[in-house]
């Protein structure tokens, strides 16, 4: 069998330590679940002095603010699937974008069907699953969802020839600054499922209906597509490449991502540049990094839209707010670019609730607690209103948004649970020890690989031609890695097959650019997880 990984962390625990008050839930709140997609912790309020993020911000400034939290695998529907039924890929069996969990898996639930069962209108706007068979095609609909999901219709348009390049044609580039007036429809996904977003916020409050309003922003996913005066937030000559751009001599092949999605696009095809390792040019490493904080930044204007609307309509104080993102992207670090791996880069995401009269005092009348924040003359100064440094994961999601609305959180379900109709996995409020003297939060992510070394396939394999699964986990002292045979018929992986290895130390190695794993110094170390991974 898989690993038998731990039950998530309880998240809800840590909030009302960080806010001194005993009970948090408020019954009866909305929710509005906002989700990114590819986003890392690049904001103002993780730290990043150079991103301009003040919405995002000032979410955060009436926020807890979760500082090292980690997706489950870093790809979007696997990762999209774990933390909306609350269970990891093992237990899904989706880590490709080819199957649906409640026909090959399980009939797991999801945080939105949870609410809708407890008397919530659940809507969908934008990206929340991930398009296609892994959501059956319906975004899960109509179990998920009250009505049927909105996808913006400039979506089709995305991965379009709408970049205009330096020959005046128009290209399916990686970056891709635009003017918005002169692009299909006039608009972009991301400005029309703000729209909806406000729409439906301003139905809700008409009908005086409880909801769950979940919103997925395509961006910064790439192509970095996004309206052109963004590139202004960022002139190329204060752009840096990244601390680590070149490949570690001590990365096991197997490890690294070929960042196979980034080579398609035509701008990069122009480099010629060769397979697997690169690497890219340094002045287009500068123009990708300069375009992924563009967007960004265009990101954090729609979340900014969309909180100012809950003001618009009053609905500031009687709705948690959550806010995070699929998984983190390289931006050259390791030599690599996009998600695909294990490092901090690929599955660190940001996330923060608020949770109105808690995190926050609640707005008096005619004040605004959202109000929009030109990033283009705003100068940033939100301070976070509680921090939690403990390492959580996304799995955590499910119950943590039911315990702070008040529902009743389900127990763990059955094994097997094929032909169970309604079941849970809410096992939750552990730390976990390998070491054996004490509690310690873990963080665990995974990443599955075609073959030892980089393939053509070896981002995003097919389950089928999965034959290695590599098991990761983030403590606050190390990040450890362990690349084991994995058989896709049974799902089944073989700890007695061990691959490779990673083991950084994460305190005096933050970037995870020296791999230490081989060193006698720390075998106690690398048997005692393989022992934990066994139990």
């Amino acid at each position: 069998p898989a690993p038998a990984l731990p039950p998530p962390i309880s998240l809800y625990s840590l909030v009302p330590k960080l806010m001194s008050c005993n009970s948090l839930f408020v019954d009866g709140m909305n929710v509005l679940f906002i989700v990114a997609d590819d986003l890392r912790p690049a904001l103002g309020c993780y730290g990043d002095s150079l991103v301009k993020s003040p919405n995002i911000d000032q979410l955060a400034s009436r926020s807890v603010v979760f500082q090292n939290a980690y997706a489950q695998q870093a790809v979007c529907a696997p990762s999209r699937v774990s933390f909306l039924t609350g269970r990891r890929p093992d237990t899904t069996r989706l880590y490709d974008f080819h199957s649906y969990w409640r026909v090959h898996a399980g009939n797991y639930s999801t945080i939105p069907q949870y609410f809708k069962e407890n008397g919530y209108t659940t809507m969908s706007v934008g990206k929340v699953f991930h398009p296609g068979i892994s959501s059956n095609h319906s975004d899960d609909y109509p179990y998920s969802w009250s009505m049927p999901p909105f996808h913006p219709s400039a979506e089709k348009y995305e991965n379009s020839k709408t970049c205009k390049g330096k020959d005046g044609e128009l290209h399916a580039n990686l970056v891709c600054p635009v003017d918005v007036a002169e692009v299909p429809l006039g608009t972009l996904p991301d400005i029309q499922s703000t729209e909806e977003a406000r729409r439906l916020l301003n139905i809700m409050k008409t009908k005086n209906r409880k909801f769950f309003l979940a919103v997925g922003y395509h961006k910064p996913h790439i192509p970095l597509r996004y309206p052109q005066e963004f590139l202004k937030l960022y002139p190329l000559e204060n752009i840096t490449l990244a601390p680590d751009p070149r490949v570690p001599e001590e990365l096991p092949a197997v490890a690294y991502n070929p960042w196979m999605d980034i080579r398609q696009r035509e701008d990069v095809q122009a480099l010629n540049v060769s397979f697997p390792y690169g690497p890219i040019p340094e002045d287009f490493q500068r123009q990708i990094r300069q375009s992924y904080f563009a967007a960004v930044s265009y990101l954090d204007t729609q979340v900014g839209r969309l909180l100012n609307a809950l003001d618009d309509v009053g609905l500031s104080n009687n709705t948690i707010v959550m806010f995070t993102a699929d998984h983190g992207w390289s931006l050259g670090e390791h030599g690599e670019w996009a998600k695909y791996s294990n490092f901090d880069v690929a599955t660190r995401v940001p996330l923060m609730f608020y949770v109105p009269g808690k995190t926050s005092s609640f707005a008096r009348p005619g004040e605004r607690v959202f109000p929009y924040l030109d990033p283009f003359t705003h100068v940033s100064g939100s301070v976070a209103a509680g921090k939690a440094k403990k390492m959580v994961e996304l799995v955590s999601l499910f119950s943590t948004l039911a315990e702070l609305a008040g529902l009743w959180v389900p127990p763990v379900c059955p094994e097997p649970s094929f032909h169970v109709e309604e079941d849970y996995d809410t096992d939750y409020d552990h730390d976990y020890d390998i070491e054996g003297d004490h509690e310690e939060p873990i963080a665990f992510s995974q990443y599955p690989r075609p073959a030892d070394t980089p393939q053509w396939d070896s981002d995003k394999p097919e389950l089928k031609d999965i034959k290695i699964m590599g098991y990761s986990m983030r403590t606050v002292d190390y990040r450890y890695t362990v690349w084991v045979g994995f058989n896709p018929s049974n799902f089944s992986a073989n700890l007695q097959d061990v691959h490779a290895g990673e083991l950084y130390m994460v305190g005096s190695d933050p970037n995870e650019d020296h791999n230490i794993y081989n060193s006698s110094l720390h075998g106690n170390l690398v048997r005692k997880f393989l022992r934990f991974l066994r139990r």
